[in-house]
């Protein structure tokens, strides 16, 4: 209900080919997914949302599990990011246009379809079926990255206040794919501000990388957890799901568990 190219059922039925037996669908700014599909028989589903936030003009992303599905502690922090989102996707377009690419802010929009988050990715689409580009990733390197005409930096919420709103609502605040922050001494001060977990588990790291988070996670406490990051078959050509030690993972469950008491 974000950035992903399937549908929530689409997206639980793939994890059931595949055979995945734990999973959360964790979009971006949003929880509108859950409700909207039955997950795979004998598969355990944990709530989650990735909340997006800025810090030192880095845009970092905090994951929050067992996060309650209605109101919550969380609400008004995510109608903020929600119009930050839609606020910059207005300025991308102004800018855009500007600089003479055919698109409008409806076009986004329509891109975006039912998604509850609007970001770059429909932005970048609108442009490749206005026939500006011929592929999204081509619209983001020519287009919507720094120093391009339609990059606007984002101005989401700050990580540690996203992870004190996911505490405050009874969930588990973990900082996602941390192999991609610019300045890794961001996690021991997130530590400092209730930051519960740390994805150790993630396509994208290198071995070196599992090697240092786990080591990470052990000395601040945090229990390790994992993330497929998840858009696109196209991305992920072996299909949805990572394969993650049981005991690995086993911390993390037993807090689940905790919360969930």
């Amino acid at each position: 209900m974000s950035d992903g190219t399937l549908t929530p059922q689409e997206l639980a039925d793939f994890m059931g080919e595949r055979g995945v037996e734990l999973f959360s669908i964790s979009d971006h700014d949003t929880l509108g997914a859950y409700g909207m599909f039955e997950p795979p028989a004998g598969s355990r589903v944990i709530p989650s949302i990735e909340i997006n936030t800025t810090w030192r003009q880095n845009e970092v992303h905090v994951l929050g599990y067992c996060v309650p599905l209605g109101p919550s502690a969380i609400n008004e922090l995510l109608e903020y990011n929600q119009e930050q989102r839609r606020l910059r996707a207005v300025t991308m377009v102004e800018r855009l246009r500007e600089a003479g690419y055919p698109i409008t802010i409806e076009d986004v929009v329509r891109e975006a379809g039912d998604a509850h988050s609007m970001g770059r990715p429909h932005v970048a689409k609108a442009l490749v079926r206005a026939g500006v580009v011929d592929s999204v990733n081509n619209a983001f390197t020519e287009a919507l990255v720094p120093g391009k005409p339609g990059y606007v930096p984002q101005l989401y919420t700050t990580p540690e206040h996203a992870i004190e709103q996911i505490a405050a609502a009874g969930g588990i605040p973990v900082l996602a794919h941390p192999g991609r922050l610019k300045d890794r001494i961001l996690i021991e001060e997130l530590v400092g501000h209730g930051l519960r977990g740390l994805e150790v588990f993630y396509p994208l790291h290198s071995d070196e990388d599992t090697r240092e988070f786990r080591e990470t996670a052990k000395r601040y406490g945090l229990v390790m957890t994992a993330g497929m990051d998840f858009h696109d078959i196209r991305y992920h050509t072996k299909g949805v799901g990572m394969d993650v030690d049981e005991a690995d993972l086993r911390p993390f469950l037993n807090l689940v568990e905790e919360v969930a008491a």
